[in-house]
């Protein structure tokens, strides 16, 4: 069983795939974003690609926990792409307040260059957002 991690954001999603025993999360790849459709169709290949069980999106709440601007256009790629995703595999939604200013301290940290930390922050991104939901599973499980 695996899980895929993704980081909508209005350019890219960042994805991030679990290892098979669905313990650690890493990075895979960014997507450039083409349009809600073409992006769910490109996620639904990534899952059938990789034995996926589980996708976890992130979910940009604002900072008070509402619902605003980011989170709507998220919410609607989600419905798009619960469509497009084959009924035995579910989706989940995760928290992602801070993934991006914690992803972009982790790459600071490791002193990886401004320039590099450009192509992976939404892949590292997507990472955090994946290990959050794992832990949380085993916390729960």
């Amino acid at each position: 069983m695996r899980a895929l991690g993704l980081d909508v954001g209005s350019k890219t999603i960042g994805v991030a795939l679990t290892d098979e025993a669905e313990i650690a999360a890493h990075p895979l790849t960014v997507l450039a974003r083409i349009g809600q459709s073409g992006d769910a169709s490109a996620v639904v290949a990534m899952c059938v690609e990789h034995a996926v069980t589980d996708v976890v999106v992130g979910m940009p709440f604002e900072l008070s926990g509402r619902v605003g601007h980011r989170a709507r256009r998220v919410q609607e790629f989600v419905a798009i792409l619960r469509a497009q995703l084959p009924a035995e595999l579910k989706l989940h939604e995760q928290d992602e307040r801070f993934t991006t200013a914690q992803a972009q301290r982790i790459l600071i940290d490791a002193d990886v260059s401004r320039e590099k930390r450009k192509t992976v922050i939404d892949q590292q991104a997507a990472c955090l957002i994946l290990q959050g939901w794992l832990d949380a599973q085993r916390r729960a499980g």
